[in-house]
């Protein structure tokens, strides 16, 4: 058993590495929120609570010991955004005939895997890997902002090894170690001068890329039967970028602190069909500042690009959902959602035109046996509130530029994910107890 686990284990590490997530993020900035499809099915309500599964151990490692036996899960998410921006104003004016931004999205396949092995009634071990952070942006070449945005990456990967504990029928705790690989392109046109761009002006921009470490806790409360409560916190993540200022060749760092989150869940089931869930999940964005980029021969700033002009608000999300059970064999689901972006029009750029949103979404999941069951599930986001970009002299994280930028952003992002579960034991077989030892 122990071999076919360690097998599994490194397949589901290789799955996440050869299909990594690039589109557009959708859990605020480049932050990925779709690692389930169970979860996706009804607005991620309740997942830190045990509702999506397994891969609620993704927002709480306690839950992994709300799955007996050996199961294993595989989700894929198709994430197809549209975002489309169309420029109102620009100094000088001539920028505004390069034309709009077109579709700047592009469409990504984000893969999660899941797996948890119960030892005994008391411990769990599991294993997360997927990529948690993900982003691809790219306007048409020649358009009215392409001195501030052409091409955009981030790519992420990342391995979570989990242990959960049942310390009795109405307290668990569990906790995860993260290994994260993150990648990071950013480039914009170059011109004569800032106030004179040659259309056909060449890109320039940072790369670089770093392992980095961190942590993943939580607990779940059961007061009553029926009654789910969790609670996990996802650590931040440091991240010493090594790479290169592109076009001019010159070696950079850069050090980006990736944020921390919690994440509360509630599920109450009403009758022995229907269960009713909500989740408030807060992401520390603010963090991230103005990460530096320093020029690795001289020691200083990059004179051309001396920080990542980010400045992030706090993100929050809540939402609320349901789960109707008809019969062994089906089960449907539906939630709505609010995000909170951490992007507003205080810091929104052509780069990543985020706003404010609200998720619909609806799921189901067949039962083909014991063992086995499919999920798929669809959301659909609306863009809410401001979502101009207004770039203006002494703007704070554009205060070098001589340019001035505003545009109309017009976006969605529709979401299809589907996943395989499956229980490689015998749900009749029983699990051993712990052994305990008398002296």
């Amino acid at each position: 058993m122990s071999c076919h686990f360690r097998t599994l284990s490194l397949a589901a590490v290789s799955l996440a590495a050869l299909v990594s997530a690039q589109g557009a993020a959708q859990a605020g900035a480049f932050g990925l929120r779709e690692q389930s499809a169970t979860g996706l099915g009804q607005a991620f309500a309740g997942v830190a609570a045990g509702e999506a599964g397994v891969s609620s151990l993704y927002w709480n490692p306690a839950t992994i010991t709300m799955n007996p036996g050996f199961q294993s899960e595989w989700h894929a998410s198709a994430i197809v955004p549209r975002s489309d921006i169309t420029p109102t104003y620009t100094v000088p004016g001539g920028l505004a005939g390069l034309g709009k931004s077109g579709d700047i999205g592009l469409d990504a396949v984000l893969p999660a895997s899941y797996s948890s092995y119960q030892i005994n009634d008391s411990l769990w071990v599991g294993l997360y890997t997927g990529a948690p952070y993900g982003l691809a942006t790219k306007p048409n070449p020649i358009w009215a902002g392409q001195l501030y945005a052409r091409t955009t990456s981030v790519i992420s990967y990342e391995a979570m090894p989990t242990v959960g504990y049942k310390v009795n029928d109405w307290l668990s705790v569990g906790a995860g170690a993260r290994v994260q690989y993150f990648k990071v392109r950013y480039f914009s046109a170059i011109g004569p001068t800032p106030t004179a761009p040659s259309p056909l002006a060449a890109s320039a921009g940072l790369e670089g890329d770093d392992f980095g470490f961190g942590y993943s806790v939580g607990a779940t409360l059961t007061p009553f039967a029926g009654t789910s409560i969790g609670i996990g916190y996802r650590s931040s993540v440091e991240q010493e970028l090594d790479g290169k200022f592109q076009y001019f060749g010159v070696p950079i760092t850069a050090k980006v602190v990736l944020p921390e989150s919690v994440s509360v869940g509630l599920s109450q089931q009403v009758t022995d069909a229907l269960t009713l869930s909500a989740t408030a999940e807060w992401t520390n964005w603010s963090r991230l500042g103005f990460p530096r980029v320093y020029n690795d021969l001289t020691g200083g700033l990059l004179a051309q690009a001396p920080y990542l002009p980010l400045d992030y608000k706090d993100g929050w999300f809540f939402s609320v959902g349901g789960e109707y059970r008809i019969n062994p064999s089906w089960a449907v689901r539906a939630g709505v959602a609010y995000e909170i972006s951490p992007i507003d029009v205080d810091n929104r750029n052509p780069r990543l035109p985020d706003s404010d949103r609200v998720w619909v979404s609806l799921g189901a999941t067949y039962n083909w046996s014991d063992n086995l069951s499919f999920d798929i599930a669809y959301s659909h986001l609306f863009s809410v509130g401001n979502t101009d970009i207004n770039i203006a002299p002494g703007n704070s994280i554009f205060p070098t530029r001589g340019v001035v930028f505003a545009g109309d952003v017009d976006s969605s992002v529709d979401i299809v994910s589907a996943s395989i579960k499956y229980r490689w034991d015998n749900p009749a077989q029983p699990i051993p107890a712990p052994i305990v030892r008398k002296y």
